[in-house]
């Protein structure tokens, strides 16, 4: 067997946190400074998205999308806010994981509570493929690097599915949105697949 270097990809949402450090750095201290953990602000984020949800299964989708998109900051700050407090850990990152998921399909269960109220089968369908197509990019970049692979790459990651959820929401074209995301995010899925499947060959 050949000896590789194995070299890590940089997510999108690793170079936003790098854009936006400017901004992230002073509030995350301020945060900090006032007493605030990172795992408050993890559930913060979570709670934010609930209400979102909720607005949304009740047809507001412009408050919903406000919400959702208001929280994707709010979601960034506790990473930022433990690496300047010096002390990132594992349970950290998993909880924030974690309600990572938690938070999205919420949001997903909110638009799917509106559209089966509003008897729209087939729209109610298309957020049941987003949702699961969220799900396994999820899970197959963990069973990927629980396995020792790198599985970082992809369509649609979790920031692109924000960016194409919020403004879907903000502007009320959540079908588009659920339509984009349910194909896109389950062809990140299979790419994520087939990635970890060349990467295993190459090690035998």
């Amino acid at each position: 067997m050949e000896n590789t270097v194995k070299v890590e990809r940089v997510s999108l949402t690793d170079r936003l946190r790098t854009l936006f450090k400017w901004m992230l750095d002073p509030i995350g201290t301020f945060l900090n400074r006032i007493g605030l953990t990172p795992n408050t602000m993890t559930m913060l984020g979570l709670v934010g998205n609930i209400i979102g949800a909720i607005f949304i299964a009740k047809g507001n989708m412009l408050w919903g999308g406000i919400i959702v998109l208001v929280m994707w900051p709010v979601d960034a700050l506790d990473g930022t806010m433990a690496r300047l407090r010096g002390e990132p850990s594992d349970f950290g990152g998993f909880v924030d994981s974690v309600t990572d998921r938690y938070s999205e399909l919420v949001i997903f269960g909110g638009l799917l509570y509106y559209f089966l109220a509003a008897g729209e089968p087939l729209a109610s369908m298309l957020v049941f493929l987003a949702a699961s197509g969220s799900v396994l990019v999820s899970y197959t970049r963990a069973r990927a690097e629980a396995l020792g692979f790198e599985a970082k790459i992809g369509a649609l990651t979790r920031v692109e599915r924000y960016f194409v959820l919020a403004p879907g929401l903000v502007f009320n074209f959540p079908i588009i949105a659920m339509w984009i995301i349910a194909i896109l995010a389950n062809f990140t899925a299979l790419q994520r697949i087939w990635y970890v499947r060349q990467q295993a060959r190459k090690n035998f």
